[in-house]
């Protein structure tokens, strides 16, 4: 997923830096520099300003106009620990309903009188099931592409 959703920062770079570069058309520097700019603006889009902001102020950068001079030293951080939280969401989200089939299952089990049998040994098909029958991996890949 992660080459399919990066292509066309991929596409871009190795249009403008990369090719130019190799043909010996424009020095080492300035490809570094034409390479760095679809992935600047690729990961300002998904990166939130309260993280941006704490890295800017922590590196003692001011905020630029332009997205392309923000420093990666910056973003780059800032970038991953927006999409940490992003992650750490999703996964919630999914534990959620996994966590309700456990709980149902062990007051069950507690009620039958059934205090020795681990819940999760009947609990993990039915979570198995649920995952299966909701169409889980679609739901998961679907959600991250449209994040993007």
């Amino acid at each position: 997923m992660t080459f399919f959703i990066m292509s066309p920062v991929y596409s871009q770079a190795n249009h403008d830096a990369l090719q130019p570069y190799l043909k010996g058309k424009i020095t080492q520097h300035q490809a570094i520099k034409k390479a760095e700019a679809p992935f600047k603006v690729f990961m300002a889009k998904q990166t939130r300003e309260k993280d941006l902001d704490l890295f800017m102020e922590y590196g003692k950068y001011k905020m630029p106009k332009k997205i392309t001079a923000i420093p990666m030293t910056a973003l780059v951080p800032a970038f991953t620990i927006s999409e940490l939280k992003t992650a750490f969401q999703m996964g919630f989200m999914i534990f959620i309903p996994f966590l309700v089939i456990d709980m149902v299952v062990a007051s069950i089990l507690m009620a039958m009188g059934m205090m020795m049998l681990p819940p999760v040994m009947i609990s993990l098909p039915f979570k198995i099931l649920l995952f299966i029958m909701v169409d889980g991996w679609y739901l998961i890949v679907k959600s991250l592409l449209v994040s993007f």
